[in-house]
């Protein structure tokens, strides 16, 4: 899995460096639309596969992720980033494998997925039978 994430990273790194090159001539908003579309849609294709993974496998993907923010506003390197990423509304690439999981598990609960999926899937506990009047607490 550390080889995906090294070409993930390097395919993203190389596409920060040539619109680093350009930022100046293509104004404001752009870099921001094409590092959604050429970096963002990197990071986020099949990353459902990368879930449970430790920190430090997933720590490569974080670090594009602040570069890629860095370079829609123009920051040095040694900026701190957590206020641009709270500002673009980028979560972490850890929350961002949740998010999709939870997602994905949405809709195959409420039968919005291929059959596919829902066919190897399971419900464990329905909600009727985990609750009953003694385990409410007041």
């Amino acid at each position: 899995m550390k080889e995906h994430v090294a070409k993930i990273t390097a395919a993203c790194f190389y596409d920060i460096r040539r619109l680093r090159q350009v930022r100046r001539r293509i104004g404001q908003e752009v870099p921001q639309q094409l590092v959604l579309a050429l970096i963002m849609s990197k990071l986020d294709y099949c990353n459902s596969v990368l879930a449970g993974l430790p920190t430090s496998t997933l720590q490569p993907l974080q670090r594009v992720k602040n570069a890629a923010a860095r370079l829609v506003f123009g920051l040095s390197r040694f900026d701190h980033v957590t206020p641009t990423l709270i500002q673009l509304h980028w979560s972490s690439v850890s929350y961002r494998i949740k998010f999709k999981l939870c997602c994905l598990v949405h809709d195959i609960h409420y039968g919005r997925s291929p059959s596919y999926l829902a066919e190897t899937v399971q419900s464990v506990v329905s909600v009727e039978s985990c609750c009953t009047d003694d385990d409410i607490f007041l």
